[in-house]
């Protein structure tokens, strides 16, 4: 999980020089359609927010059901998971970011529950006895034939005996109403394309909502993972257009009120830092050559 460093604001630290080669997320990709402003002051500035409830949920369930695959079958049950929740939680909670997000002793033990009761629910909507995972936590990157650069994170990729993919991840946010649930699955239209390029079409995807224990599945069809390849290659398109004027506008949205680096946003009278050009010029090597 990422946290802020207690030395550095993170609303002015300097942007470190480039590193890994730039590729495009899903997440990322969905920020940019919300506000440019917002995904450039994450992705060029490199501004890190602090740690949240939400995200330290999120990511203490996602390491506690990566962890449940290790133990055999017949083990694999809500109080495993508990356990191992636990664990995970001692090593965790030792970071000071995450031990500032509670008043008091009785805060982080209400906040702990109801962290166990979200995971509970992940049992409700699957019986990890009768898995065995072909993958867990995958990075998988590729380049479209485009020359675009992605890359995600896949919670699980399982694999059945005629070969058939299904890609699966964890939520432990609300699950979207039915207004909203083709925005959700831009997420799987994603891993599915992901998938696509490397080893081949997935016959299912699923976004498991653990809170609600709901199941939200797609089946992809290759036209349609044809035409969301294009949507991504002129949202890439789009970025880049940007990033070469060296201007990401912002975007008044509904989000805005819960955005971390608002207090950077000319619409809230902030200021974003100076661009740093040897940024711009890694984030362009987003496009193969």
């Amino acid at each position: 999980m990422r946290t802020a460093d207690d030395s550095v604001d993170p609303m002015t630290a300097p942007s470190p020089a480039p590193s890994r080669l730039p590729a495009l997320s899903a997440s990322r990709a969905k920020e940019y359609q919300r506000c440019p402003l917002q995904y450039r002051l994450h992705v060029v500035d490199r501004i890190v927010e602090p740690a949240t409830r939400a995200t330290a949920m999120g990511t203490l369930i996602h390491s506690v059901l990566e962890d449940l695959f290790d133990f055999p079958a017949v083990e694999r049950t809500d109080e495993r998971a508990q356990e191992i929740l636990g664990s995970r939680w001692e090593q965790m909670s030792q970071d000071p970011g995450v031990a500032s997000l509670f008043e008091d002793d009785s805060d982080r033990a209400s906040w702990l529950a109801s962290t166990r009761e979200v995971l509970a629910g992940y049992f409700r909507v699957e019986d990890p006895t009768r898995l065995e995972p072909a993958a867990r936590e995958e990075r998988i990157e590729a380049v479209t034939p485009e020359g675009v650069r992605l890359r995600g994170f896949v919670d699980r990729i399982d694999a059945a005996p005629t070969g058939a993919l299904r890609v699966v991840d964890y939520k432990t946010g609300k699950a979207p109403s039915p207004r909203f649930q083709d925005e959700a699955l831009f997420q799987m239209r994603f891993y599915a394309l992901l998938l696509q390029l490397t080893r081949a079409l997935p016959a299912r995807t699923q976004l498991l909502y653990l809170k609600a224990g709901q199941v939200l599945t797609m089946d992809p069809r290759a036209d349609d993972i044809d035409r969301f390849r294009q949507r991504i290659v002129d949202l890439w398109g789009s970025i880049e257009a940007d990033a070469r004027r060296g201007e990401f506008p912002p975007r008044r949205n509904p989000l805005c009120n819960w955005c971390g680096v608002r207090a950077l946003c000319p619409l809230f009278e902030g200021t974003p830092p100076p661009l740093d050009e040897r940024r711009i010029e890694w984030l362009l090597s987003t496009r193969v050559a």
